[in-house]
């Protein structure tokens, strides 16, 4: 059904120990819309983004992927479903000991489902959608400046043309116009392919050029959901400090107990 959501999640948790990081998460994510995830510093993101990738088991709860619980696919459906699943790494995890042109198509190489001579000419392809020239496929990932990294990293996480894709901080550690460049990239990339994004980030500024819709998540639940557009002005008062990084307010408040 068209109004079904791309991700859906209900009940998700998750503990370390003593320490719980997911207290119930319920969140739905559109299809073919950029989800923004904030949250401050051990608040869950990371853990809600590493659950849905399958990268960690969840205690309870579930993940939906197209209608589909992904906890009762069979390996061979979860891997077709990682095949659909793009990344871009916070800090661009690029291989440094392969040139740009392999990191870039590096899932196409290893699955075999291109030959070296044409992941060339595809890597060029792809470079060229996050305004790099071809030559830049020869170079190793340490001649590049840490936007081009990021660039390099973008590409590589669209080059097998998935339908999801996940941000993970991507304009961390970049000055504001960069940011804003690579921000601009992100969705003329997932607009291309008609993709959902899931990100997640403390940059406002970014949250709001790149997302259609944003969620809030505090204490290892999701405490708002609206419009990404919104962010700073949403009416409700833990959402908006977050947003505008002021010290006073319900979290700080929290935190001083």
């Amino acid at each position: 059904m068209s109004d079904t959501p791309k991700i859906r999640l209900r009940g998700l948790t998750k503990a370390f120990g003593s320490k719980v990081v997911l207290d119930g998460v319920d969140l739905d994510i559109r299809a073919r819309h950029s989800m923004v995830i904030l949250g401050g510093s051990g608040s869950g993101k990371s853990v809600t983004l590493k659950c849905i990738l399958g990268l960690i088991t969840p205690d309870a709860g579930t993940i939906e992927i197209d209608g589909q619980d992904v906890a009762r696919m069979s390996r061979r459906e979860r891997e077709a479903l990682n095949d659909r699943i793009g990344m871009l790494f916070q800090n661009g995890a690029l291989f440094d000991s392969l040139p740009v042109w392999e990191n870039v198509c590096f899932k196409l190489l290893a699955q075999r489902r291109i030959s070296r001579r044409a992941a060339r000419d595809k890597a060029a392809e792809v470079l060229a959608q996050v305004g790099l020239a071809a030559s830049v496929g020869d170079l190793s990932p340490a001649e590049l400046s840490g936007g081009m990294q990021k660039r390099v990293g973008l590409a590589r996480a669209i080059a097998a043309e998935p339908d999801i894709i996940f941000f993970d901080e991507p304009t961390t550690g970049l000055d504001p116009i960069m940011g804003a460049v690579i921000d601009g990239l992100i969705v003329d990339c997932v607009e291309k392919l008609g993709a959902t994004a899931v990100s997640i980030t403390h940059d406002m500024a970014s949250a709001r050029r790149i997302g259609d819709d944003a969620a809030m998540i505090h204490k290892g639940r999701i405490v708002w959901r609206g419009g990404a557009a919104n962010l700073g002005e949403t009416g409700n008062a833990m959402v908006d400090q977050f947003a505008r990084g002021e010290r006073e307010g319900p979290i700080q408040m929290e935190l001083r107990k």
